[in-house]
C-alpha cells in the first residue's frame, strides 16, 4: 500500500482558489481510478495559502495508472503553476 501526503502552498490568493478548484476536480476523478483506497483534500484551518491532498493506493502499478491519466495531466501541472508542492511518500506491507 502505498501512502502520498501532497502539501500545497500558494503563491498568492487567486491562485490558492485556482489551485483547490483543480484539486477538487483531481481528487473527483481520482476517487474512481482502480487501486484508489482513499483520496481527498484537505484546506488548513490555520493557514489560508495551504492544503493537503491524501492519496492512498494499493500497489506501485495503481498509482502509475493514475499519474498517467488525462485528468492527472491536467489538473497537476495547473496546480504546481499556483504554488510550490511537497510530496511524501510512505509505502507500507499488506
Amino acid at each position: 500500500m502505498i501512502r502520498l501526503n501532497c502539501f500545497f502552498k500558494a503563491h498568492d490568493g487567486e491562485q490558492y482558489k485556482t489551485a483547490l478548484e483543480a484539486a477538487k476536480a483531481l481528487t473527483g476523478h481520482s476517487q474512481h481510478h482502480e487501486g484508489c483506497i482513499a483520496y481527498d483534500v484537505f484546506q488548513s484551518a490555520t493557514r489560508t495559502d495551504v492544503f493537503l491532498i491524501c492519496e492512498t493506493w494499493t500497489d506501485a502499478a495503481s498509482l502509475e495508472k493514475h499519474s498517467a491519466t488525462p485528468e492527472f495531466k491536467k489538473y497537476s501541472p495547473m496546480m504546481r503553476q499556483c504554488g510550490e508542492m511537497k510530496v511524501e511518500r510512505f509505502e507500507f506491507e499488506k
